[in-house]
Order: structure tokens, then C-alpha cells, then sequence
């Protein structure tokens, strides 16, 4: 059954794109291959993309939607890019320094302090 509301908010400041998760749970393959091909669109959009994940809303994160970030953050290092991540919960936040993730993705406490990391 197709979902009826879109799994990410995207809005702009200045040029960077905001994402907001509409579900709190990432769980999915369906979903996260929604999320992977939105974030992928936002990518392709700009030659050198800036987004900014809010992961407020999220309370569970599967280890393919982690593939599914890793796999994004890629495709933005190699156009130059960059990509930040904010409001990561604790639970979540821990899956990421077990998995050193958390070297890998720049991970900001607020979304103020991951738009003024934007350079």
C-alpha cells in the first residue's frame, strides 16, 4: 500500500536544503528506499549540494537505512558537497559511534549549529 504522506519535509536556507523526517521510525525497505531516492533527487539538484538532515522526528534508524546515508553522503563528496546531520536521540546517536559513523558524517547537536557549520 503506498504511503500517503511523503517520508521527508524539504525546505530552503539560503542554499541549503533542509530534510525533515515525516516518520519517527526508518525502518523499512520500502521507506528508506523512498528517503534514499528523495535525498538522492535533493542531490542531483545543485553541482554542489548542502543538505541538512533533522532527525527530530526519529526515533528508530535500521542499519539499511544507515547504508542508505552512507550511500548519499557519498554521492554528495563527490560533487563536492556537503552534508550534515542534526537532532540525532541518544539511541540513535549510539548505533552511530558503535559503528564509528559518527566519524564519517558530520553530526551536529542543533540545526542551528549544522547551518552555521555550512561553509
Amino acid at each position: 500500500m503506498a504511503n500517503p504522506t511523503p517520508s521527508l519535509a524539504v525546505s530552503d536556507d539560503k542554499d541549503i536544503r533542509l530534510v525533515e523526517f515525516t516518520n519517527n521510525k526508518i525502518l523499512d525497505e520500502a521507506n528508506i528506499k523512498e528517503i534514499g531516492d528523495g535525498l538522492n533527487a535533493l542531490v542531483d539538484e545543485r553541482p554542489h549540494p548542502k543538505l541538512l538532515l533533522d532527525f527530530a522526528t526519529v526515533d528508530h534508524l535500521s542499519s539499511a537505512a544507515l547504508g542508505m546515508l552512507i550511500n548519499v553522503n557519498k554521492r554528495i563528496k563527490e560533487r563536492n558537497g556537503q552534508l550534515r546531520l542534526a537532532n540525532i536521540k541518544p539511541q540513535i546517536m549510539e548505533v552511530f559511534v558503535i559503528t564509528k559513523l559518527n566519524k564519517l558524517f558530520r553530526i551536529m547537536p542543533t540545526r542551528g549549529e549544522a547551518l552555521g557549520s555550512f561553509t
